[in-house]
Order: structure tokens, then C-alpha cells, then sequence
């Protein structure tokens, strides 16, 4: 791994948010009287788990001008993201989530969008949109509507335009997009149009693509234009596709903890090793190259997997190393 000096930055669009974690067992939230904060977001879980793997990393979004949004940045900024393109608002609240484990096993879910919604294109200075060679796109809360959805495809379409390399994390939530499915599933299929990398896990390939067989599926998301698609498929591994070669690259042995976070992990750790390439030598990567690289993505989820939490539990790259041996 090469020293974060030598990487190129990594800039993470998306969401930034509470997360309250209902630590009562086997209740609903009414029901529910202790929880833990926690910060959360998927592409800010992204950009952690890349500067901890030793790269460099941005976060854009928007928080409110309050407590909660002060957390969060200073979260990120004890993992080394850069967040000097998080904007503040002062009309709307830090968006959070309350969630709890029901006795049936079941997440009871309630989401209060705040702030993240109100980010629009005027919050990122295409200077700065510029300076990073990869962009990567997570969208649990990004497509859902307000200003926001505007700024996020104008952002990914203008990073592709720019020749930066664009990733995408359709970040399905039932809870979020339990009665607009076709909505989603219709505005998915534009990011992976946009985009050079896509992870999906199974059932969002099933639900974007329209096919339940994983090479159908995969070959509709290659045709709608993107390049090369990563299926996390749990303890299955991962399916990795460059659109002329199709493998899955076997899961890692562990005992699981909590798997919160273990996805952005994954696409953190495939995106830190392309921040050591030129966007020209991205393009030249074989197949092999992309096997490799999506091991030792794997291998990063896992160690996720065997602790609490999002970020707290993201590895720094000599914890991989020591890992391997």
C-alpha cells in the first residue's frame, strides 16, 4: 500500500446522518427507552473506511447547524476525511434514524430527513468536484427527492463528463422505498448508467435489473453502461463482472459480530486500491487485477463483521495485514 501522499483523493457523495440505535432488546420503538448515537450515512462510512485503509478521502453532503452536525464532522475528522465540503443548514435539523430489533427478528424503522435534503449544486464548487479522480455515489437518501436529487445526478453526470472515475451504491432501504419501488428502481438504473463501478448486493440486482438470475442480471446493468459490477452475496462471496469475464470471488471465514457497515467497507477498500492507480491504468486493469482487488475487498468486510459498529469498526491496513498472517 502506498503512503496516503502517493494516493489520489477519493470524494464521497451522499449522506450524513444520525443513527439511534435501539439498545432495548426485542421492542418497537414506541416500546423503546435507551438508544445509541451513532454516525452514519453509507458513502461517509465509504470515505472512513479509506483514509483508515490509508488513502485520501472527501466528504460532501450537508448537515444541520446544530449539536448532532457537530458530531458528525468531528466523527469524520478523527479518521482523517476531509470535510471541508460538508455544508451547514440553518433551517432544517440533522437528518436521523431510529431503529430497533423487534422479537420477530424484524427492524422497526423511522426516518426523519432533515438537512441532507437541502444539499443542492451550489454547495459544491465544480473546482472542487474536479480535484478528486474518483467519485463515488451512495444514494440510501440522495434519490429520495428534494433538492438533493438534482444536485446528485448533475454531480455524477458532470464527474463522467470530466472523465473522473464514478462509482455507485444504490443503497436499497424497504423502509425508505417500500411504496415508491418502481421510483427507485427507475432512478438506480440512471446511476448505474452513469457510473464505472457498481455494488449491488443480490437482491438489489434482482430489483433494478428485473431478473432473478445473477448473469441476466448482471449483463442488463452492464447494459445500461456500466463497466465493471461487484455482487456481495454474503457468505457466498462476492460476484465480480467486467462485462467479458464473470467470477465469484469466495467470502471470508469469520464468525459474525454485527454486519453494519460491512458493505461500505467493501466499496471503501476497491475504491482505495483504484486511488492508487492513474484513471488511464483503471482502464487497463485486467480481470485478474479486479480478482485480486475484490479479495482483498472481501477481506475487509469481514474483519468489519467481526466487530460493533460502522466506523468504530472499520481497519486501518496494517490491521488487514496483521490479519493475513
Amino acid at each position: 500500500m502506498k503512503n496516503r501522499c502517493e494516493h489520489q483523493q477519493v470524494l464521497c457523495i451522499g449522506e450524513l446522518l444520525i443513527d439511534f440505535f435501539c439498545s432495548d432488546i426485542g421492542v418497537n420503538l414506541a416500546e423503546g427507552s435507551h438508544f445509541n448515537k451513532q454516525a452514519g450515512g453509507a458513502p461517509a462510512n465509504v470515505a472512513a473506511a479509506i483514509s483508515r485503509l490509508g488513502g485520501v478521502a472527501s466528504f460532501a453532503g450537508k448537515v444541520g447547524s446544530d449539536p448532532f452536525g457537530d458530531f458528525l464532522i468531528e466523527t469524520l475528522n478523527e479518521v482523517s476525511v476531509n470535510t471541508d465540503l460538508i455544508a451547514r443548514d440553518t433551517s432544517m435539523l440533522t437528518t436521523m434514524a431510529f431503529v430497533s430489533l423487534q422479537s420477530d427478528g424484524e427492524r422497526d424503522f423511522m426516518f426523519n430527513r432533515g438537512a441532507d435534503g437541502n444539499f443542492t449544486a451550489n454547495d459544491l464548487p465544480l473546482d472542487k468536484l474536479r480535484e478528486a479522480a474518483i467519485v463515488h455515489f451512495g444514494s440510501a437518501t440522495a434519490m429520495l427527492g428534494g433538492a438533493y436529487l438534482d444536485a446528485y445526478f448533475e454531480f455524477m453526470a458532470k464527474a463522467r463528463a470530466q472523465k473522473q472515475f464514478v462509482s455507485f451504491d444504490p443503497n436499497y432501504r424497504h423502509s425508505l422505498w417500500a411504496y415508491r419501488t418502481e421510483e427507485f428502481i427507475n432512478l438506480a438504473k440512471k446511476g448505474v448508467s452513469l457510473a464505472d463501478f457498481v455494488k449491488v448486493s443480490e437482491e438489489e440486482l434482482q430489483l433494478i435489473s428485473g431478473y432473478e438470475d445473477l448473469n441476466e442480471g448482471v449483463m442488463e446493468l452492464h447494459r445500461l453502461g456500466t463497466k465493471v459490477i461487484a455482487v456481495t452475496l454474503g457468505k457466498n462471496g462476492t460476484l465480480i463482472s467486467n462485462g467479458s469475464d464473470q467470477a465469484t470471488i469466495p467470502s471470508i471465514s469469520i464468525t459474525s459480530i454485527d454486519s453494519t457497515g460491512a458493505g461500505d467497507a467493501f466499496v471503501g477498500a476497491v475504491l482505495v486500491q483504484l486511488s492508487q492507480i492513474t484513471n488511464q491504468g483503471i482502464t487497463n486493469l485486467t480481470f485478474i487485477d479486479w480478482r485480486k482487488m475484490i479479495h482483498y475487498a472481501n477481506q475487509v468486510g469481514a474483519i468489519v463483521c467481526t466487530k460493533v459498529g460502522a466506523i468504530a469498526a472499520l481497519p486501518t491496513y496494517d490491521e488487514v495485514i496483521r490479519w493475513n498472517q
